[in-house]
C-alpha cells in the first residue's frame, strides 16, 4: 500500500484525480472526426474543472484586502521583537569589545531568545487581531478583533471535531 492512499488528505488540499490513465493502443488510427469529438470532449471537461476549482478557491480564499491587513500587521508586530533579537548580538558585541562593562553571555542569550519568542507571539496576534471583514478597518491594537476571531476559530475545531 502506498503512503499516500492511507492518509487522509487535508481540507485545502485539491482533490487529486486517482483514475489510471489507459495505456494507448497500437491499433490504426481511428477516424479524424471522431478524435475531434473526443478532443473536445476532454477540453470542455477541462474548462469545467478549473470553472470548479476556481469557484472553489474564491469561496474559500482570503480575500486581498483582509491578507494585505494580516501582514502589515504580522510584519509590524514580528518584525520588530525579530529586529530586536539580532540587534541583541550587535549591541553586545559593541559593549564587550569597548570593555564599557561585562556581559554575561547567558544575559545575552536570554534577552536574544525572549525577544525570538515575542516574535513568534506577534505573528500569531498580527494574525487574529486583524479584522476579517472586507469592510472593516478594525481597530488599532486590535483587541475586539482577537476575541472575535479566536471565538470563530475556536467554533471551526468544534464544528472539524464533530465531522470526524
Amino acid at each position: 500500500m502506498s503512503p499516500e492512499s492511507s492518509r487522509q488528505p487535508l481540507p485545502f488540499e485539491p482533490p487529486k484525480n486517482r483514475k489510471k490513465q489507459s495505456k494507448k493502443s497500437s491499433s490504426a488510427p481511428k477516424i479524424k472526426a471522431t478524435e475531434e469529438k473526443n478532443s473536445s470532449n476532454v477540453n470542455q471537461s477541462k474548462n469545467i474543472s478549473n470553472q470548479k476549482s476556481q469557484k472553489v478557491r474564491g469561496e474559500n480564499s482570503i480575500p486581498e484586502v483582509v491578507s494585505r491587513r494580516m501582514i502589515s500587521r504580522m510584519v509590524l508586530l514580528s518584525g520588530t521583537p525579530l529586529l530586536f533579537s539580532l540587534l541583541t548580538f550587535v549591541f553586545s558585541y559593541f559593549i564587550i569589545i569597548n570593555d564599557i562593562f561585562t556581559v554575561p553571555n547567558q544575559a545575552v542569550l536570554l534577552v536574544s531568545t525572549g525577544f525570538f519568542g515575542l516574535s513568534v507571539i506577534g505573528l500569531s496576534y498580527g494574525l487574529f487581531s486583524a479584522s476579517w471583514d472586507e469592510d472593516k478597518k478594525g481597530s488599532l491594537l486590535g483587541w475586539q478583533e482577537l476575541k472575535i476571531n479566536f471565538q470563530r476559530m475556536k467554533e471551526a475545531w468544534k464544528e472539524g471535531k464533530s465531522k470526524s
